[in-house]
């Protein structure tokens, strides 16, 4: 919501429109304040849930966290979708054809092709088509794969479909085999012993102070910006 929206909700929960029996305006001014209160209301448990639910998947799967395009929702889902016991995906074909990301072949004569696969888990597949279209929009490599595949002939879906399949792979690795996650607990302390200021460090690196701020803190994790921080940090 907007800065306008949050002060026209926080206003209508302040009002006071009178008892709501007397008019049609006071009667309306009522239900509105209800509804601003109802709105506060579910903001803040909202806002608690996503904490509460940021913290378990950092403890459950920081690796794959900070891996670009996996933020807490995507993160959580997958993990769902993999159950208490990720291990049992011998492969990550299998894992792929759980979350519905395995293509079904649907050749005719010479006419090679693969069709989308609708079975599955669809919240796994919901998973992977979101971070397949935060990558589209944000990350080079995958927009110069998709070009690729454009340029081979692949239709938009194909794409969609190879990305989900790749991203699938990736996922597996991330919960079955993963990788220490990053370490950022000296990235604040190198930064004050060079003197730097959040806002000169996002400068360099090319985004906000609230983002370097959230990742010394460990709220947001990100295998590529700590890196590519602690190299600036290092050099500096």
């Amino acid at each position: 919501m907007s800065v306008a929206g949050a002060s026209q909700i926080d206003t209508l929960a302040t009002t006071r429109p009178g008892t709501a029996v007397d008019t049609v305006t006071t009667a309306t001014g009522q239900a509105l304040r209800r509804l601003a209160r109802r709105h506060q209301s579910l903001t803040t448990e909202i806002a608690e849930i996503d904490t509460e639910l940021r913290v378990l998947t950092t403890q459950a799967a920081p690796t794959m966290l900070a891996t670009k395009g996996f933020g807490v929702i995507t993160t959580a889902t997958l993990l769902i979708t993999a159950g208490d016991n990720p291990d049992r995906l011998h492969s990550e074909a299998s894992f792929a054809a759980l979350c519905g990301a395995a293509p079904i072949p649907a050749s005719s004569g010479k006419t090679t092709r693969h069709r989308l696969n609708r079975g599955g888990d669809r919240q796994g597949n919901w998973a992977l088509h979101q971070i397949a279209l935060v990558r589209l929009s944000t990350d080079p490599r995958t927009k110069a794969y998709a070009a690729r595949l454009t340029a081979a002939g692949k239709s938009k879906k194909d794409v969609l479909r190879c990305l989900k399949r790749a991203i699938a792979r990736e996922a597996w690795h991330l919960l079955v085999h993963p990788a220490p996650a990053p370490r950022i607990d000296d990235l604040r302390p190198l930064r004050h012993q060079r003197g730097l200021t959040l806002t000169q460090a996002a400068e360099h690196l090319g985004t906000v102070a609230a983002r370097i701020s959230e990742l010394e803190r460990g709220t947001r994790l990100n295998n590529n910006l700590a890196t590519a921080y602690r190299e600036y940090l290092n050099a500096a």
